[in-house]
């Protein structure tokens, strides 16, 4: 029987258009915000603003009122196809 052990952030932060979040298990994960319907729409300080919130377990944005769990961002389950280089 697998147990699967929940991620949960210990950091998060924004550079340029990508999202980075550290997770307790040491892994650092980034994820391009262009992959969120609302994230792609925001301004790089915007981006900046996110927080941790549920002990860990949720990224917020307060000025654009969104959440995304980590659990979904490190099972990949992103709104938006990735787009292509130009």
């Amino acid at each position: 029987m697998d147990v699967e052990t929940e991620s949960v952030a210990i950091r998060a932060w924004a550079s340029g258009r990508l999202v980075f979040v550290e997770l307790t298990d040491g892994r650092q994960i980034a994820f391009p915000a262009d992959r969120f319907r609302i994230l792609s729409e925001a301004t790089d300080d915007q981006l900046q603003a996110v927080q941790l919130r549920l002990n860990g377990a949720a990224l917020r944005w307060e000025e654009l009122d969104e959440d995304l769990t980590v659990q979904g961002i490190v099972a990949g389950h992103f709104q938006l196809p990735l787009r292509e280089a130009a």
